[in-house]
C-alpha cells in the first residue's frame, strides 16, 4: 500500500492503524467513487496537517475528500473504526457533518453519493 501514497506506519498517530476493511478496498483499488476520492501522497499529508491545525482537540486521520465541497472522511484516533465526515474549514465544534459506525457503513453512503452524483 505504500506505493499508493498512504500514510506509513511511522506517520500514523500513536494508537492508529488502518482498519482491515479500508486496506481491502485499497488493495482492490476501489478508491474513486465520485464525488469522493481517496487522499494519497502530498494531498493526504496536507489534509492531515490542516485538520490538525484547525481542530486541535481531535486527532483526525483523513482518507477521502468530496470533490464538490469541503467534506473529508476521517478516523478520530481513539474512537475505534468509526468514520467521521468533517466539513473542513468550519468553526471548531461545528465541523462534524456525519458519523458512521464503520468504514463499510461510510462506503455504503459513498456508493449512494456516487449514484446521486452520476444521475
Amino acid at each position: 500500500m505504500k506505493t499508493l501514497g498512504l500514510l506509513t506506519e511511522k506517520e500514523w498517530p500513536h494508537g492508529f492503524r488502518y482498519p482491515r476493511q479500508f486496506n481491502r478496498i485499497v488493495e482492490l483499488r476501489l478508491i474513486e467513487l465520485e464525488p469522493w476520492y481517496f487522499l494519497k501522497g502530498q494531498p493526504l499529508r496536507e489534509a492531515m496537517a490542516g485538520l490538525t491545525e484547525r481542530y486541535p482537540a481531535r486527532q483526525l486521520v483523513p482518507f477521502a475528500r468530496r470533490q464538490d465541497n469541503d467534506d473529508v472522511a476521517c478516523w478520530d484516533v481513539g474512537k475505534g473504526d468509526e468514520v467521521f465526515v468533517i466539513h473542513d474549514f468550519a468553526s471548531p465544534g461545528w465541523e462534524q457533518r456525519a458519523q458512521f459506525a464503520s468504514f463499510y457503513d461510510w462506503l455504503r453512503r459513498a456508493v449512494e453519493d456516487f449514484i446521486e452524483f452520476d444521475s
